[in-house]
């Protein structure tokens, strides 16, 4: 019998664990991986940036977060010796009609606290970036690389030196209420039982969420892949450090830009296109079950009116490599077709709910035997360790 059972070893279900663990350390606490080990999914695909909170609506889940869990990770990474960098980032506007949207994110950033963030005017962008063009840009020394992977090593590593347990290869299947408890059911025939579940299944969260109360999930998780090019190493020299695009306000999405790497190298990207299964990392890769769901979800009919001719656009640059080098050169004119190398891809669980919205703040859903993160796409894993904190205190007041 656990006092607490968490699904998902990616950075946020490890991040809630361990703080749980911290703040109780007579916790009897259990955490569910369906891989292999830690970090195998959103986690170990993303680009590795240590966002600043420049973008999300003050107040909002997000906001708070990413700039309380922003300190958080670097003080974390600095305890474990992680190494990582804050090296910088611009945001271009390109189009005059992008200049309103850009100083409404500059003025978006002062209210989230980042007063070291700069207007910076075409020539101080070269400065910043010699091979860049644009009109107007934001400079945010806030920005780092680090390697995600390494961080969610060390959260589950810690973790284990608090006395939590982890149980790799373990789905679970089903949940079933008795007894004022919850029993876990795993593919593997295992039952554990538990007096409250928190739910970090990532592009599985909502199926978690409506084992443990179908009638209180109003949302459905919908994947989008992004994928990325590789720079060949003899244009390097062309990005100093991370260049993005001011982002389409209606869109959830920031749009394909640079990110020199933790590792070493450059890489270009994401895209944004539905993929046809939850773990769909490959343009072929189909589970017609999966899809179907995607296709018949009302809320996912109505996004797919409205973006229709954005999605259009996403598809084709992913299929086209002249296609995403222009949407590149856009920022960078000197990139062309022969210096991209395809690289990976992610997929991101986008909670889209039933009227048709695509949720851009974090959601965390309570019902009678859990706790369910059901949307916590980027800055989730620099906010990592905040959002670890907030849903700990929800799952202690109710023990």
């Amino acid at each position: 019998m656990y006092d607490i059972l968490v699904v998902g070893g990616g950075i946020v279900g490890l991040a809630t664990a361990l703080r749980l663990k911290e703040q109780r350390p007579g916790l009897r606490l259990l955490l569910l991986e369906k891989e292999a080990e830690v970090a195998t999914h959103q986690t170990g695909h993303n680009s590795g940036v240590i966002h600043s909170g420049l973008y999300y609506k003050p107040g909002s889940l997000k906001a708070t977060n990413c700039i309380r869990g922003y300190r958080m990770l670097l003080d974390f990474c600095d305890q474990e010796s992680i190494p990582y960098e804050l090296c910088g980032k611009i945001v271009v506007a390109t189009q005059l009609e992008q200049l309103p949207i850009l100083n409404g994110l500059y003025e978006r950033g002062i209210q989230n606290g980042l007063t070291d963030n700069r207007k910076i005017s075409r020539e101080e962008m070269r400065e910043i970036e010699p091979h860049v063009q644009g009109l107007e840009g934001i400079w945010v020394p806030y920005t780092g690389i680090i390697d995600y992977k390494q961080v969610s090593e060390k959260y589950a590593e810690r973790l284990l030196r608090l006395g939590g347990e982890i149980r790799f290869g373990e789905r679970v299947t089903n949940i079933r209420h008795r007894n004022g408890q919850a029993e876990v059911l795993t593919a593997q025939g295992a039952s554990y039982s538990t007096k409250l579940i928190v739910n970090c299944a990532g592009l599985y969260s909502d199926k978690v969420a409506q084992l443990t109360q179908p009638e209180a999930i109003k949302l459905q998780i919908v994947p989008f892949r992004g994928e990325y090019y590789k720079i060949r190493p003899e244009k390097h020299h062309l990005v100093k450090n991370l260049i993005y695009p001011v982002p389409d306000p209606n869109f959830p999405f920031l749009g394909v830009h640079f990110t020199r790497m933790i590792g070493g190298g450059i890489e270009a990207g994401p895209n944004a296109v539905l993929a046809f299964r939850r773990e769909g990392y490959g343009k072929l890769d189909l589970n017609l079950r999966e899809l179907s769901e995607t296709l018949a979800w009302p809320g996912f009919r109505k996004v797919a009116a409205k973006y229709w001719r954005t999605g259009l656009g996403e598809m084709y640059r992913s299929f086209s490599k002249a296609a995403f080098t222009k949407a590149l050169r856009e920022l960078i004119p000197e990139i062309g077709e022969q210096d991209l190398i395809p690289g990976g891809a992610g997929v991101r669980a986008q909670a889209c709910d039933y009227d048709g919205g695509l949720l851009d703040d974090f959601a965390i859903l309570e019902s009678t035997y859990a706790v369910n993160v059901c949307n916590a796409p980027s800055p989730a894993a620099t906010s990592s360790l905040a959002i670890g904190q907030t849903v700990s205190e929800r799952v202690l007041a109710r023990l």
